[in-house]
């Protein structure tokens, strides 16, 4: 059974505004006419099963692909090529091991021959913003999983960016420094004003971290999740009745759509919200 895709409300106030786009290899279609309005200073999660379209729905909100059907627009203007606003963290942290930590913060500044005495001072304040200064001299070979992980933020956050695209940056670390980034991450987010978007397998990363969680299957939002909290986003609020509740609807919402013994999928019982 075709899904049926989960109303996307439009927003006037939006950083990206997708109108029926669509991405295709070929023959094969990886994403659907998907119509959405990310707002500009919102946090939002994309979760699914691998091979759904993640990935590739964030490279096209970085211009590193184009959309073979319909329009994408950052700030009402069409997105035809990377944007320097735009910033992505890769799900490895790709790092020049026999660079310093600071020479790998300034990689993309550099390139762009931009490397001044206010962008050294910026890349080191970001670096004591993600715990890390005393470490910017050393090789990064030398660095464990989590410090290689918050040197690859800083990389992306050193131009100053208005948009930081997140594609599964935790997902190899333990599960303790995992927790320790998330918070970091979302402080990172609130201190700069930056707009977010954040892949993501892990349901309760989505709902930790973001204003919004969608649920993407078969190239289709089929799930949409508004996340508001009272309280301040702390490592306790995991074990609270409410995140439990939004845990409970996005994992209802994931298995509304497995595919079943013939390799097709049901929407029946998917909840929009």
């Amino acid at each position: 059974m075709k899904l049926t895709p989960a109303p996307v409300k439009m927003n006037s106030n939006a950083c990206f505004t997708l109108q029926r786009v669509g991405f295709s290899y070929g023959e094969k279609s990886i994403l659907q006419s998907l119509d959405w309005s990310l707002i500009q200073g919102g946090f939002e999660s994309i979760i699914g099963r691998s091979g759904c379209g993640k990935s590739t729905l964030l490279q096209l909100l970085c211009g590193l692909l184009l959309p073979t059907r319909g329009e994408l627009f950052f700030k009402g203007n069409a997105l035809t090529k990377p944007r320097i606003e735009i910033s992505y963290v890769f799900q490895k942290p790709n790092l020049l091991e026999w660079l310093s930590v600071i020479d790998n913060v300034l990689m993309p500044m550099k390139i762009r021959g931009e490397v001044t005495l206010s962008v050294k001072k910026k890349a080191m304040e970001i670096l004591e913003l993600l715990g890390i200064s005393a470490h910017a001299h050393q090789p990064t070979w030398q660095l464990s999983g989590g410090e290689q992980s918050r040197v690859s933020i800083a990389r992306a956050l050193v131009a100053s960016p208005q948009v930081l695209l997140l594609d599964e940056p935790f997902a190899a670390l333990d599960a303790i420094t995992r927790e320790e980034l998330q918070g970091e991450l979302r402080h990172l987010h609130d201190q700069l004003g930056l707009t977010t978007v954040f892949v993501t397998h892990d349901i309760q990363e989505a709902i930790y971290l973001a204003d919004r969680v969608h649920v993407l299957e078969q190239g289709y939002f089929v799930h949409s999740q508004e996340i508001e909290f009272m309280t301040l986003r702390q490592p306790g609020l995991k074990d609270e009745v409410q995140f439990a509740n939004y845990s409970n609807r996005l994992r209802n919402s994931l298995a509304c759509v497995a595919p079943n013994s013939k390799g097709s999928s049901s929407a029946q019982g998917v909840v929009h919200v």
